[in-house]
């Protein structure tokens, strides 16, 4: 035994610094627990000020967007009540250990995603996602973004957010995150606010730009433009305000999908997602069919099950 562990002095030093750490310890998570309780509050706040919108809107469901176009960045807010336990929501997408594969479930259902695997190592759990076109592609075709999969400390029964962070991803694009919080409301549903942004620099501008003045030409988003002189000439708005727009939306209804099915025995819930995905994009036509329904099905059904053994 060395002399430092015989010594009295030492003895009492070793014990202050434990104490001190304790300390330290219980005002760090003193600190988590009330961000988590602000953040929830301010989630409500926000469920009790849209109220209006919620109800009364051009989407069918309980559901408001914003969308904001910076000079770099994008940024896509959805807020909704949808209906489904707080307890289940939590649980599929936060609270259990199977969280970050059942992210990968929700993504795939997204044109543009062909593939996701979740993984846990030195670097933290982190999501691999290949984005792609809105076909088939093999995945050697395809782009590789790594996603930080982040479950925000603090959550309660009442409040929980999930993070997803990426530092580059497809044509020169960078910074992309996608948020997603909720709090329990009445009726027994949830209020969820998802987030989805990223940032380009002048190759993003470009690959855009050449995107939009081509085969994307004629594509919108869901934000009505003011001054339109009928509900039958209603102008939406483009460029990539519309493309951050529809994107956003479609991570929405990937959520809102894979929660549909939760509850189903295991082998129907594919099929179910994958219906119920293509059902709410094709409420949106103008802004969101891309593809008949056969080939939609056919084509997911086929990147799920490379899901299930690629890596």
């Amino acid at each position: 035994m060395s002399a430092f562990a015989k010594s009295p002095a030492g003895n009492g030093s070793c014990k202050t610094r434990l104490a001190l750490a304790i300390v330290a310890m219980c005002f760090l998570c003193h600190g988590l627990v009330a961000r988590a309780a602000d953040n929830a509050a301010s989630l409500r706040d926000q469920y009790q000020s849209l109220v209006q919108q919620l109800n009364h809107n051009q989407f069918q469901r309980r559901l408001y967007l914003d969308s904001t176009e910076l000079a770099s960045t994008l940024k896509g807010d959805i807020y909704s009540v949808v209906d489904y336990p707080f307890a289940v929501v939590d649980r599929a997408l936060h609270s259990s250990p199977e969280g970050p594969a059942n992210w990968c479930d929700v993504l795939i259902l997204h044109l543009n995603v062909k593939y996701c695997h979740a993984s846990t190592g030195g670097n933290g759990t982190m999501l691999a996602v290949n984005l792609g076109k809105k076909v088939e592609q093999e995945l050697a075709d395809t782009y590789r973004v790594q996603f930080s999969y982040r479950a925000a400390p603090g959550a309660s029964a009442e409040y929980f957010q999930v993070e997803l962070n990426a530092d580059n991803g497809p044509l020169g694009t960078k910074d992309y995150r996608v948020v997603l919080e909720a709090v329990p409301v009445e009726g027994n549903r949830t209020f969820l606010h998802l987030t989805y942004s990223y940032s380009y620099g002048m190759a993003g501008r470009v690959a855009m730009s050449t995107y939009l003045a081509t085969i994307g030409s004629d594509k919108v988003g869901f934000t009505t433009i003011t001054g339109a002189a009928s509900t039958k000439n209603i102008k939406y708005v483009g460029g990539v305000r519309g493309l951050i727009e529809r994107n956003t939306m479609r991570y929405y209804l990937a959520i809102d999908a894979y929660l549909s099915a939760v509850s189903s025995p295991p082998d129907k819930q594919l099929e179910q997602r994958l219906t119920r995905w293509f059902n709410a994009t094709e409420q949106y036509p103008r802004q969101l069919h891309e593809l008949d329904r056969p080939a939609y099905i056919q084509m997911k059904y086929k990147e799920y099950q490379r899901q299930q053994v690629a890596r």
